[in-house]
Formats: C-alpha cells, sequence, structure tokens
C-alpha cells in the first residue's frame, strides 16, 4: 500500500467517525432535546460572534510572531506575512488529516522563505513541547481552581478507571511502549553504525542534524520574555473566546472563565484526537457542560457554534492566504528575475 493511498484511508477513517459522532448525537436527542437545541441556536446573539473571530484571529497572528522569534536565532528573517499564511495553510490542512498542517507549513514556509524545512520542522517540535507542557500546567490549574467540582470528577472517574482492568490494561501498554521505543532506538543506532557511509544514512544526518539545530533554537533565543507574553497572550485568547462564547446562549451566559477553562481543556483534546474537531468537538463541550447543571442539547447547541465558527475562520483565512502567500510570491520571483 502507498503512503498517497494510505493518507486517503487515514482521511476517509477520521472523517466517517467524525460523521458518525455527528449522526449519533443527533440520534440520541429526543424530540424534546432536540427542540431545545433548535432554539438555543435560533435565540443566539450572533453578533457576539464578531469578537471571537477577531479574538481567534489575533491568536493566529501572535503564534505566527512567536514562530519568527523561534526562527531568527537560525540566521533567517522571514516576513510575518508568509509565516502568518503557512500557519493558517496548516490549520486548513489539520482539518482534513491530522497534524499534517505542522509538515505543510515548514514546507511552504521554507520554499517562500528559502529555508531548509527540516531547521523549521526542529522549531514545530520545540513549539509542540512547549505548547504541551504549557496545556498540561493549564490542567492541573483548571483542576486547582474548581478542584470541588471538576477536581472531585478527575480523581473518581481515574481512580475508577484504574481500579478496573481496563487500567491494568493501560499500564501494560505504557510498558510496552516504552521497551517498544527503546529497542527502536537502539536498533536504529546499531542500523546507523553499520550503513553510516551510505548516501541514505547521510541524507538521514543532515536532516536530523537540521532538526536537532532547529530545536535548539531555545538555546540561542534573544526575545525569551516576548516569546512567553506571545504564549500568554494566545491562550488567553483561546480562553476568553469560550467565555464570550458563553455569552451568545442565554441559558449558559451565566458561566464564567472557571467553566471557560474546563471546556477549553476538553475541547482542546477533542480538535487533536480529532482532524478539525468534527463531532468529537460539540460532544467534548456538551459533556463539560453537563458538570455545570447545562442541558446536554444547550451544552451541543454551544459546542456545534463555537466548533462552526472555528471551522468557519480555518477554511476561509486558510485559502485566502494559501491563494495570497501564493500570488504575492509568485509576483515577487517574477520581479527579482526581471
Amino acid at each position: 500500500m502507498n503512503k498517497r493511498l494510505r493518507t486517503i484511508l487515514k482521511y476517509l477513517l477520521f472523517f466517517g467517525i467524525g460523521v458518525f459522532l455527528v449522526w449519533w448525537q443527533f440520534h440520541k436527542m429526543s424530540p424534546v432535546q432536540f427542540k431545545k437545541f433548535k432554539q438555543s441556536l435560533s435565540d443566539a446573539n450572533y453578533l457576539l460572534i464578531a469578537p471571537v473571530i477577531v479574538m481567534a484571529l489575533l491568536s493566529h497572528i501572535s503564534r505566527a510572531v512567536r514562530w519568527r522569534i523561534l526562527i531568527r536565532p537560525l540566521g533567517y528573517n522571514p516576513s510575518l506575512f508568509n509565516i502568518f499564511g503557512s500557519i493558517m495553510a496548516g490549520y486548513l490542512a489539520n482539518s482534513f488529516v491530522t497534524r499534517i498542517g505542522e509538515i505543510l507549513r515548514c514546507t511552504l514556509l521554507g520554499r517562500y522563505e528559502k529555508i531548509p524545512t527540516e531547521k523549521l520542522l526542529g522549531t514545530i517540535v520545540f513549539e509542540r513541547i512547549f505548547d504541551l507542557i504549557c496545556y498540561l500546567i493549564f490542567i492541573v490549574l483548571t483542576i486547582l481552581i474548581q478542584f470541588k467540582l471538576v477536581g472531585t470528577y478527575v480523581i473518581s472517574e481515574a481512580h475508577d478507571f484504574l481500579s478496573t482492568s481496563k487500567g491494568d490494561r493501560l499500564l501494560i501498554k505504557i510498558v510496552s511502549l516504552i521497551a517498544g521505543i527503546t529497542i527502536l532506538l537502539f536498533f536504529i543506532k546499531w542500523l546507523i553504525r553499520k550503513n553510516k557511509n551510505s548516501a541514505v544514512f547521510i541524507r538521514l544526518r543532515k536532516f536530523f542534524a537540521g532538526l536537532n539545530e532547529g530545536i535548539s533554537t531555545v538555546k540561542r533565543l534573544k526575545k525569551r520574555r516576548w516569546f512567553l507574553a506571545h504564549t500568554f497572550f494566545i491562550w488567553s485568547m483561546y480562553l476568553l473566546q469560550i467565555y464570550v462564547g458563553f455569552q451568545a446562549i442565554h441559558e449558559i451566559s451565566h458561566l464564567g472563565l472557571d467553566a471557560a477553562c474546563s471546556v477549553l481543556t476538553l475541547a482542546t483534546i477533542a480538535m487533536i484526537v480529532m482532524p478539525g474537531g468534527l463531532g468529537a468537538f460539540p460532544k467534548a463541550v456538551a459533556w463539560v457542560l453537563i458538570l455545570y447543571s447545562i442541558d446536554e442539547a444547550v451544552g451541543e447547541a454551544f459546542g456545534f457554534l463555537m466548533w462552526g465558527v472555528t471551522t468557519f475562520i480555518v477554511i476561509f483565512f486558510g485559502l485566502v492566504f494559501t491563494g495570497l502567500m501564493y500570488y504575492l510570491n509568485k509576483r515577487k520571483q517574477q520581479h527579482a528575475i526581471g
């Protein structure tokens, strides 16, 4: 099976799961719940969607500035427009195939700014590791500030899970995974030593050297405070989008930033697991809002509203900036030749 066919089948699988989740959510609604769902959306204040879109775009622009801070120590100074366009194109790709967007954004920026792709991938690896740490910190803070509600629920669910055979199977899987990775690393090391002079391994060494240079860019980072400031701003915008979104639906307009933290925590996982969060995002939001005594149908209405806005931003601005980036860079190249 070739790589392209595997990618298509992977996309179809995740798309199928997403469509099933959407169908399942509507199928299991009773007529009363479906009426509540429709009523919540029809009565929503859609004027509040405008600031949500603005905050989303500001977070993407801030992410572009933050990425440029990581790239500059490598000796390159790419334009903010190309960085932002690459990020939006990456988000667009992630809507169809999870995590392929990171590769695409590096490929596009590398092509337009003449930067080795492997070095850009290195900066993305560091960025993702850093974002994961921030996310874990955010989860801990969410549990701490709402320990009575969220913390007790998480501990109870974790205890129930670990006390069953599922918990034992998970532990076995984790140990097996660590052992498998260790064996694989030793095998790769042995393989490299045996074939260190072959053309394939020379190219691989060059690729990993560039990747390592991109990852280690943090050692030469001159604007660390600005990097942290943009990180804080990005997460703040994510949180405020949900909080402002609450105000759009009357039944949940009383919820505060604490509830927004809980929604963001689980919704982020849904966006990671499913391409574009299809099906999973609204369900994750509804599950969280049940903890705050919000009717599941109303929670799903809010989830679909926020997912729709997010998807619109990604598709519309992703297509627009991918096209603009191609057109403007092509014109710039033609002027340089002329």
